[in-house]
């Protein structure tokens, strides 16, 4: 049976492959895990969030659907002020996401659980999210309409996505949502898109 890395407990084998990726003058290393976003190697998408994101940022930042936590904790160390906060619907990915920050001494609040089912009485000034477009649109689009209301007045979201392959929809329904979105860098195919929580 086909078994997509949106599944809360994936029942593959567990294999691990450990990389390194470099932020600013820090070297991180990363241990990625079967039955999870990304196995092996950042994705490309990922890497042009994070080296696009603007710099100096601060305030609550949450990655959301985490993974083993390769945005949010590169995020933490090229903008040290943001306080970082993880989760993911996949178990697996919360472990290692935990275990990742711990090995790369990263402070972070990580949780397991669906969507904002963790945080359900918090508001960010930050979401970023690499959309699960395997587990389906009609997932992926429920998490950015809920998104708003977890962003503080004028918090932004940044969604990132290959353009020509579901990206243009994350675009679109981002613009519905949030009534306006912006694309911060375009790389190839990769866009990431930002739409801001101005409605007070």
């Amino acid at each position: 049976m086909f078994e997509h890395y949106y599944s809360k407990n994936p029942t593959s084998k567990t294999v691990e492959k450990i990389f390194e990726f470099g932020v600013k003058s820090v070297k991180l290393q990363f241990k990625s895990v079967s039955g999870v976003f990304s196995f092996g190697s950042p994705d490309r998408a990922s890497v042009v969030l994070v080296r696009n994101f603007p710099e100096n940022a601060t305030g609550d930042l949450l990655d959301l659907g985490c993974g083993y936590g390769f945005i949010g904790i590169s995020l933490k160390v090229k903008d040290p002020d943001i306080n970082l906060f993880m989760s993911d619907i996949n178990e697996r990915a919360f472990e290692y996401a935990k275990m990742n920050a711990k090995n790369n001494n990263i402070s972070a609040v990580v949780r397991s659980g669906d969507g904002f089912e963790p945080w359900k009485e918090m508001a960010f000034d930050f979401i970023v999210f690499n959309p699960p477009m395997a587990a389906g649109k009609k997932v992926w689009v429920k998490l950015i309409e809920e998104s708003r209301e977890h962003l503080k007045a004028n918090g932004s979201i940044a969604c990132v996505g290959i353009h020509n392959a579901g990206g243009s929809a994350i675009e679109r329904e981002m613009k519905r949502i949030f009534g306006k979105v912006s694309t911060l860098v375009k790389d190839g195919g990769i866009r990431v898109y930002i739409s801001k929580n101005d409605k007070i």
